[in-house]
């Protein structure tokens, strides 16, 4: 019986090959390994049955007729989704939930950077300055969290250890832990009204583009802060600057853009109150050990003929 061809298409592939060969996974399939930025060879395109990538250039996966899963580096697929050669057929899954732990140890640094003193702090150093700053609490706060996923509950389990009011907004309906109520989508406005802290972790899909416009900045408190830890393309741009700047908001932290890295004219890094953040909410040590915990159960249940882990609902677009 031939063995599937399963290629690491992957800059540092090595942690996963190791897992995958503790596993003993290796004796059941043909493991090749290939840089990111290299292109297949012919064999290996044709031959090709399952891979992990972050994805492939434009129009490869049509020359990949065997290729029946793909497993994302990444949480977010919108990449994937908008491809014009991917297959009905191919079963794609995704990191979903690897960044459970540091993501929202992430927001809350965002979250104590806002209310405590100590970037002013690490300025009067410099200047051997003593100056008693006050910081403001958290508790009692209100956090608002547009995506009750894996990583906003996790925040939300955190957040109510600091003793915050949490509020959010999810697709399906039921009572969750540390939350106080969970709002639909079509109630984004509620939580906007009521948070002291907005925190978006929302995927990017056709209805969530510029689900932070003009008009639901208008329904934010003056005094509250936005955090975008989900897409780039859930803000429109213009309309934050704009707000941050006449004091529609008090400000806004951002770890993910449209463009990235983001470019040195964009007028996100000169406005006053927008701290930008290069990505980093979901980067920690542990990442890869992380996901190849994941792809190694997903490649036995691959060659099992077992239902995968994390796979796309490519009609919600996540």
């Amino acid at each position: 019986m031939n063995k599937p061809l399963f290629l690491l298409w992957t800059d540092g592939a090595e942690a996963y090959r190791k897992a995958i060969t503790a596993a003993g996974l290796d004796q059941r399939i043909r493991l090749e390994e290939l840089p990111r930025n290299t292109t297949p060879s012919t064999a290996q395109l044709q031959e090709a049955e399952a891979m992990l990538t972050w994805g492939p250039p434009a129009g490869t996966l049509a020359q990949m007729p065997k290729l029946r899963w793909a497993q994302a580096l990444t949480a977010g697929v919108e990449h994937w989704l908008a491809r014009t050669d991917l297959s009905p057929s191919l079963t794609l899954t995704c990191a979903r939930g690897t960044h459970r732990v540091q993501m929202p140890e992430n927001i809350l640094g965002a979250l104590f950077h806002i209310t405590k003193p100590y970037a002013a702090i690490v300025g009067d150093n410099a200047a051997s300055t003593w100056t008693r700053r006050v910081s403001s609490t958290l508790a009692g706060q209100t956090l608002g969290i547009l995506g009750l996923g894996a990583i906003g509950q996790e925040l939300a389990r955190k957040a109510a250890a600091l003793e915050m009011r949490v509020i959010g907004t999810r697709r399906a309906t039921g009572a969750l832990a540390h939350v106080e109520r969970v709002y639909t989508p079509e109630e984004t406005d509620e939580v906007l009204a009521q948070s002291d802290f907005v925190v978006l972790l929302l995927p990017a899909t056709p209805e969530t583009e510029n689900i932070i416009n003009a008009a639901r900045l208008a329904r934010m408190k003056k005094t509250a802060w936005l955090l975008n830890f989900g897409r780039g393309a859930l803000i429109d741009d213009a309309a934050l600057v704009a707000a941050a700047k006449s004091g529609t908001i008090a400000g806004a932290i951002l770890d993910v853009f449209r463009q990235e890295p983001l470019p040195k004219d964009d007028p996100f890094w000169g406005t006053e109150n927008i701290l930008v953040l290069p990505h980093i909410g979901g980067l920690h040590p542990a990442r890869d050990s992380m996901v190849a915990a994941l792809l190694v159960e997903n490649l036995r249940r691959f060659l099992d003929g077992a239902p995968l882990k994390e796979v796309v609902d490519r009609k919600a677009g996540y």
